[in-house]
């Protein structure tokens, strides 16, 4: 279940965009509902022809040229401090390859995730001294690194930070610090990735030399890659360098992204930001994620073939490995879920495991996230130590809800929609019970989030208008691709695809026939039937065949059209309130009391369909009886599981029900857990 948010869609402001820009109508709404705050910020969101802004806008750009270029004059050694995710790595190829094509004395550095850390440490410094380096230029870090840039500075180390992270208090007494988020910061644009910080770097050391498009077919692929891994906003700058970065990796210009594309699956065609998001940056990350982020770096630096395809085919297996660790870890999280009710039932799910794997686990809280439609956090722990990485959904800050448990934790950190955090491993119960404390102490509910860019009629979708919807990419973070919304259709036809893997949906809207894609979803888990009136999430897409172009109508959610979904997810959060021990309010009463005949209509529906095994909500909808809420309807199904008239298995999509042969005779309110609302 999710809260379906529309746009608010201004037609008179639509038809004047349409109208002064010269483009067609669906690429005008979603132009209208991006709130531009003038048409001069449309005109260059639009601007095939935008450039760059002067990087010595950026405060300390030009200390930090200063310090780097006399470093290169002296042929000082230089080491490019980076990271292991996407963004680290692509920094640290890009400002690397720059300074060797100079003939600098350059080397590179990244820590370790597992032993290491994120960001600079006193080891690595130490490490570094020994190969008697001069100067440290870190990047996509560094902000934060104060007592590791004043040690290496009482070992003669200089340090220039370049990093996009927001800045402390207290900043490091580095000799430059460029990050566009300083408080003295006059640059226009702010929300850069590391990598794009570190293309500025390069772009001022060029300074009077500089040639834009040959930089940009140097380098724009690497920001490209980076910039859509760190998922900031593909706005502004940013979609500047995307847009070329695209242009540059389908021309396969570089040797170790082109390999990476083929080993991925993914060289036959052009690739778009979306494609390179799940298909190049995972294999990118994957590295990291198992510690040998050296192999990404290499990937983007070489200029022998074979090394590059060595590495790409490296990076798929590792990416492989990682989908691996991540399934067993997945396993256990839901296996802890299903056989938990005091964990599963939370408004925010924390699951601890021994021994899983550091670089997988913030993977496997989005996973949890979006599966059960609730803020996750995913904890490893190894003896005293414990480590763990949420992710969170629209209404709830990740990074307060964490800090709220700040005197249970030794680190933490993030932004709200995710959090990185440390504790002792004894203290991972208490933490689970404070964050929730947290949680119930909001006065606002949060629920999963499916957010449409407009209503379409389908009468209205043309090959056309979707390829008019161009004009907008690069999709992304800021830009998100298009969900349109297309309400009260009849289900008319359910055609299975490639042996029942996926579906082939019929419709109709009024006198428009259509048919739409299911992607991943079989017949068999499949919950509507002909006849039933559906709103559909959808996205757009145009196909070719036999040289004939056609739209393709993807589904991503599906919805009973006379449901409010809103009201549904507030009676069953008090269902859940109630099972995780909750005291009994007026409001849980009044919502969740069951009566003998609610009893009997939902036994005799099951009975009468044999079982269920579908979604909660269809359930609900199937059984039709307004006197019936969904909390109420959990809470009956419960009782009937307690006093052994069915075996009930619960999963965020399906209520898996079966009746118990020959039940025994129960007092039909006896169960125990109804026993605090008789």
């Amino acid at each position: 279940m999710k809260k379906w948010v529309l746009s608010n869609v201004d037609k008179q402001n639509v038809l004047r965009i349409s109208k002064q820009f010269s483009i067609p109508a669906i690429p005008s709404i979603l132009l209208d509902t991006m709130k531009f705050e003038s048409d001069e910020e449309l005109e260059a969101f639009l601007d095939e022809d935008a450039e760059l802004t002067n990087p010595f806008l950026i405060t300390d750009m030009d200390l930090a040229v200063m310090r780097i270029s006399d470093a290169i004059e002296n042929n000082e050694k230089i080491c490019v401090y980076g990271d292991y995710d996407a963004d680290g790595v692509t920094s640290t190829a890009l400002l690397y390859s720059y300074l060797a094509s100079v003939d600098a004395d350059v080397m590179y550095y990244i820590p370790s995730r597992e032993t290491e850390g994120y960001g600079m440490n006193k080891g690595a410094v130490d490490i570094l001294k020994q190969h008697e380096i001069n100067l440290i230029v870190t990047v996509d870090n560094g902000i934060s690194a104060y007592d590791e840039i004043e040690y290496a500075n009482t070992l003669g180390i200089d340090v220039v930070v370049t990093d996009h992270h927001t800045p402390p208090e207290k900043m490091p007494n580095a000799v430059a610090i460029v990050n566009p988020h300083r408080k003295d910061d006059i640059s226009p644009f702010k929300h850069f990735s590391g990598v794009g910080i570190a293309f500025k770097l390069v772009m001022a050391l060029e300074d009077d030399d500089l040639d834009m498009e040959y930089l940009l077919d140097c380098y724009s692929d690497i920001v490209a890659l980076g910039t859509i891994g760190d998922v900031v906003s593909l706005t502004g700058e940013n979609r500047i360098l995307v847009k070329e970065g695209i242009k540059r990796i389908n021309s396969n210009s570089r040797l170790g992204i082109a390999e990476l594309r083929k080993a991925a699956g993914c060289d036959k065609k052009d690739i778009s930001a979306g494609n390179i998001a799940f298909t190049l940056v995972p294999r990118i990350n994957a590295g990291g994620r198992l510690g040998l982020c050296h192999k990404a770096v290499n990937l983007l630096i070489t200029e022998n073939p074979d090394e590059a395809r060595e590495i790409a085919e490296e990076l798929n297996e590792d990416n492989i490995e990682r989908k691996e660790i991540e399934k067993e870890i997945l396993r256990s999280v839901e296996k802890t879920l299903e056989e938990d009710d005091s964990i599963k039932y939370k408004k925010i799910l924390v699951v601890a495991g021994e021994g899983w794997h550091q670089g997988v686990i913030g993977i496997a809280a989005a996973r949890i996230k979006d599966k059960y439609g609730k803020p996750t956090i995913i904890i490893s722990y190894d003896g005293e130590s414990a480590k763990g990485s949420g992710r969170s959904i629209e209404g709830f800050a990740m990074c307060d809800g964490v800090s709220y448990c700040k005197d249970l934790l030794t680190v933490f950190g993030g932004h709200p929609m995710a959090a990185g955090l440390s504790m002792k491993t004894e203290n991972i119960d208490a933490f689970r019970e404070k964050i929730n404390e947290f949680a119930d102490s909001l006065t606002n509910t949060f629920f999963p989030e499916i957010r449409l860019s407009c209503k379409l009629n389908p009468a209205a979708i043309t090959v056309l208008s979707v390829e008019a919807l161009s004009v907008l990419e690069p999709f992304g973070a800021g830009n998100p691709t298009p969900v349109f919304g297309i309400y009260d259709s009849v289900l008319t036809g359910i055609q299975p695809l490639s042996g029942g893997k996926h579906l082939k949906l019929s419709f109709r809207r009024e006198t428009t026939d259509f048919y739409a894609l299911y992607f991943n979803q079989t017949p068999e888990d499949f919950p509507y039937v002909k006849g039933d009136k559906l709103n559909l999430a959808v996205t757009l897409d145009t196909n070719v065949y036999n040289n004939e172009k056609s739209v393709s109508i993807i589904l991503r959610e599906l919805s009973f059209s006379d449901v409010e979904y809103e009201s549904l997810m507030i009676s069953n959060n008090l269902f859940e309130d109630l099972m995780t021990g909750k005291p009994v309010t007026e409001n849980i009463r009044n919502e969740l009391k069951v009566t003998r005949n609610d009893f009997v209509i939902v036994y005799q529906y099951l009975r009468s369909s044999g079982g269920f095994r579908f979604s909660a909500d269809s359930l609900h909808r199937r059984i039709n009886n307004k006197s019936i809420s969904l909390g109420k309807l959990m809470l009956t199904l419960k009782a009937m599981e307690e006093m052994g008239l069915i075996t009930m298995k619960i999963t965020p999509d399906h209520l898996n029900i079966e009746l118990i042969k020959n039940p025994p005779k129960v007092e039909i309110l006896s169960a125990p857990v109804l026993k605090d609302l008789v």
